[in-house]
């Protein structure tokens, strides 16, 4: 069973975020780049099905410009067995993301795709469940437990009120919650295998797919300051301050 894992690359999650000078968007110029940590978790994940023998390759997708190789060299790096990058220059949505993996899905015929369940710079929680629509697949979220019986998956995902085991056939969408696993470190090694590798890719109009501005970003600005903590001498007058002051009573 193949397995293909759509990755993105995005701020380094350590690093401070900029807001550009026109607020249009965060300025991602001169700043260190990386995996997004949810794609990491759902990478990890197809490469354990292919340790346990549940899984025989696992493809790592990328769609993005061309200095995206270096999260491909990454996947590569991690254990991925290939890695296409579908190049665009075009800043697209998550619903251009979608139609593209599915295009490489329909060709690549795996048996399952995991994703994250979002990326840490939008923070949208889309492309999984537009790419399990567009396929016709059913779909497992927040997957924080994954294992494969014959030709179907059982998952245990996370929900408002605890916990829900699912049962799905396969083919099948799943999207990787951050409980799901802990990412393993490349070895130097690997590191520098992966740089030998070779990247398939082609261009997202070589894919058929038409990219087009959905949305528009008005404005971006830094959350308001926090107000310093204040100490309270007793109940009443704590009750007084969330009254009056906080008027959350």
């Amino acid at each position: 069973m193949r397995v293909i894992v759509p990755i993105k690359k995005v701020i380094d999650s350590n690093m401070q975020i900029r807001i550009k000078a026109d607020k249009t968007g965060i300025e991602d110029s001169g700043v260190k780049m990386a995996m997004n940590p949810f794609c990491e978790i759902a990478l990890e994940e197809a490469i354990r099905l292919k340790e346990a023998g549940k899984a025989t390759e696992v493809v790592a997708v990328c769609v993005g410009n061309q200095k995206s190789e270096d999260v491909l060299r990454s996947a590569f790096a991690m254990g991925a067995d290939r890695c296409i990058l579908i190049v665009t220059e075009n800043k697209i949505e998550p619903i251009d993301v979608a139609k593209t993996i599915a295009t490489v899905a329909r060709h690549e015929t795996p048996g399952l795709i995991i994703t994250g369940k979002q990326t840490i710079d939008d923070d949208n929680n889309q492309t999984g469940q537009m790419i399990s629509a567009l396929l016709g697949w059913p779909q497992i979220t927040f997957a924080s437990e994954i294992s494969l019986e014959n030709d179907k998956i059982i998952s245990r995902r996370e929900i408002d009120g605890g916990a829900q085991k699912v049962e799905s056939k396969l083919p099948a969408v799943i999207t990787a919650d951050l409980r799901l696993n802990e990412p393993r470190y490349a070895s130097l090694p690997n590191i520098m295998k992966a740089k030998k590798r070779t990247i398939e890719s082609a261009t997202i109009e070589q894919m058929g797919i038409e990219t087009k501005s959905r949305i528009k970003i008005i404005n971006i600005e830094e959350p308001p300051q926090r107000k310093a903590g204040v100490k309270v001498s007793d109940v009443k007058e704590l009750i007084e301050k969330l009254k009056n002051e906080a008027k959350v009573i």
